[in-house]
């Protein structure tokens, strides 16, 4: 799906000085708990997010997270815990609520279709993910980080999970004709604007993860959806970076011992 431009206009800038296309500031390491079989820790924007992933191992039974997976394959399980310092309203979510819930069930059907679990019958792969920042993008930024921890962990995968979020500038009640969409919403637009979390393969176009929650007019969501892939692609291209930094400082670390 090619993203054409020619229609949005480049001069307008939002509230944090970005225009329309262009992803804010992300940050991102990997090996940041040597306890860990994987770990990674991901800031974009002012949202940070650390994840760790423990397994394959073998033996564990299946606790109160989201989690996907059959007998014959590894199981991939989730857990999310989000600070209560992490948002405005300082409030701590209980155990077992509806929107963590559903972050967990789609993180862990995202990664049940892309990691060979195949090669790890009857065994669990349990990501964490703790929040210690929200200001959009939340769920993308989850699946980022755990890409990242699995990679670090050395679980065998298809290709990376890239995540990003899109918007509109017109909501459902609003016919405006003339909406642009937005790429990588902070929390504020969030809170106004509908939005929507996509999530690609690799460097192509194969969505793997797609999720909104809010109304928005039918005619918005091909360009949001546009918008979104090449935003994933621009993300895609900063984890790649993450990752061959990472490769570059164990091999040195190899050639001093």
């Amino acid at each position: 799906m090619p993203l054409d431009t020619s229609t949005y206009s480049l001069a307008l800038l939002r509230l944090d000085g970005r225009r329309w296309n262009e992803l804010r500031r992300m940050h991102a390491q990997i090996s940041t708990q040597p306890t860990a079989d994987g770990s990674s820790y991901l800031e974009m924007g002012n949202t940070k997010v650390i994840c760790t992933v423990a397994g394959p191992a073998e033996g564990r039974k299946a606790g109160g997270g989201g989690g996907t997976g059959g007998d014959a394959n590894a199981m991939v399980q989730v857990e999310i815990g989000i600070a209560g310092f992490s948002g405005v309203d300082r409030k701590r979510r209980a155990r077992g609520d509806k929107r963590t819930s559903e972050m967990q069930l789609t993180v862990a059907n995202a990664f049940s279709n892309t990691l060979f679990t195949h090669l790890y019958p009857h065994s669990t792969i349990l990501i964490t993910l703790y929040v210690l920042s929200q200001d959009g993008s939340l769920l993308a930024a989850c699946l980022n980080a755990s890409t990242l921890a699995l990679i670090d962990a050395g679980v065998p995968m298809s290709d990376y999970i890239a995540a990003c979020t899109s918007g509109s500038t017109s909501s459902y009640n609003n016919n405006d004709e003339a909406a642009d969409p937005l790429l990588d919403l902070n929390g504020t637009e969030e809170q106004e604007l509908p939005f929507l979390t996509v999530g690609t393969l690799g460097a192509g176009e194969k969505v793997s993860v797609l999720v909104m929650e809010s109304r928005v007019q039918a005619m918005r969501l091909e360009g949001m959806l546009a918008v979104g892939v090449d935003g994933c692609k621009q993300v895609k291209e900063i984890l790649d970076d993450v990752v061959r930094r990472h490769g570059k400082r164990i091999l040195l670390e190899r050639v001093k011992i």
